[in-house]
Formats: C-alpha cells, structure tokens, sequence
C-alpha cells in the first residue's frame, strides 16, 4: 500500500518511488527548459540532474530510516538528514560556478538561486512532501517565466566611469555636463592629474544614469566628451 501525502513512511514500495522520481523529473524539465532556453550555462540537464539528486538523496535516506530500529518518532535524533543537508550545501559550489563578473556587470545570480531552488524541489518529492512540492514548482516557474518580463521593465541606477584627456583651453566641462544632463545624467569628477606635455590635461569622471537591467539604453558618453573638446575618451560600465 502506497504512503500517504506528505507522509515519509518507514518501508517505501516502487510506487511511491517511481511517483516521486517522476514529480521530481517533471519540475526540473520544466524549471530546467527555462534556464536552457535562456541560453544559461546551467541549462536542462543541469537543472534536471540537480533535482534528481536531490530527490534520490531523500529517497536514501527514506529507505535506510526502516534499518535503523527507530520509532517514527525519534526521526529528530537520527544523522540520516546530514546527506540531504551536505546535498544543499554542495550545490552552493555548483551556484558559485555559474555566477561570472564581467565588465563590471555581475551574471548567473539567477542561475544559482535556480540551482538551489530545484534541490529543494527535489528534496521535497523525494521525501513525500508531493503537494509542497508541486506548489514550489509552480512558484518557480512563475518567477521564472513572468516576473522577469516585469524586471525587465524595472530601471535601474547605472554608472560609469569616464576618461577624458583633453587641453584645458579648449575643452569645456560646463558643455559636457549640460550636454549628458539633457541623457538624465549626473556627472562628477572623480580623479584629476596634470600631465607632463603641453597643457593636456587627464580626468576621471563618475556618470549616473537609469537604465533597464538589459543595458540597451547607454548615453552617448564618447561623443558627449568629444563634442566638449576631449582629445581621449576612455569608458566603461562600472555598475
């Protein structure tokens, strides 16, 4: 006889088994087509083998509970739940793997929070919490797939550093901030230093502006500081 939703039985039958490794496939397929239509570097299979694990770890330690002479009762006081726990810990590494910094733009924090959300997904099949676990699928997949047309359209400080090396008598500052002003920016001058060869002059300014997350919308920051009188334009986002 099968066990009971959300009920981690003593002895387990391959029904119970096959149901939850099958709930557990379901959901990482379904998170996991996210991440790989996404083009992510954690993309179905990953997300897939993640969940899989997780919920055999529980399956285990559901089959090896009945060989320990214990009371359902005294669950608390067994070190069976270790291997689930060091299974949610060791996806931490598999998370960091996927975050990258690049460009001064950090990637792959989703990815990883996903990573770690389907072994919960997992472990939650796997120990019988059925309905527990479907409703977190259907939340991830909700996050997943419609809150991030809403973060899309969320904007964002952005900022960028600025380089500028110009002759101080034919560049203007006053130009170059009126100029990324009218973009929505805000300028500030960051480091100036006095070069060696006529009167040219390097500075580093700090440029914000509000942006959406996918960074279509950049101000025209090099032709801004051309139009001003720069002789050198360096920048590069610092978000």
């Amino acid at each position: 006889m099968g066990a009971m939703p959300g009920v981690m039985p003593l002895t387990l039958d391959w029904r119970d088994v096959l149901i939850r490794i099958g709930l557990a496939i379901i959901a990482g397929l379904l998170i996991g087509f996210n991440r790989g239509e996404s083009g992510k570097v954690a993309g179905l299979r990953t997300t897939l083998l993640v969940c899989l694990a997780a919920c055999l770890a529980m399956l285990q330690v559901n089959a090896l509970l009945s060989q320990a002479g214990k009371e359902p009762s005294s669950f608390v006081t067994l070190d069976l739940m270790r291997l689930p726990l060091g299974i949610l810990s060791g996806v931490g590494f598999i998370g960091a793997g996927a975050i990258l910094r690049k460009d001064g733009l950090v990637k792959g924090v989703t990815t990883a929070a996903t990573m770690w959300f389907v072994t919960v997904i997992g472990l939650c099949f796997g120990g019988g919490q059925l309905a527990l676990g479907a409703i977190g699928t259907v939340l991830g997949i909700v996050v997943l797939w419609f809150l991030k047309a809403v973060e899309d359209r969320i904007p964002r400080d952005t900022r960028a550093e600025l380089t500028v090396v110009y002759d101080k008598c034919l560049f203007s500052k006053e130009a170059l901030v009126q100029s990324l002003a009218k973009q929505g920016c805000t300028i500030s001058v960051v480091e100036s230093s006095s070069q060696t060869v006529g009167r040219r002059i390097e500075e580093r300014f700090e440029v914000h502006w509000r942006s959406p997350p996918d960074m279509k919308r950049v101000p025209p920051l090099q032709e801004a500081a051309a139009a001003a009188g720069a002789l050198e334009i360096k920048w590069s986002i610092v978000r």
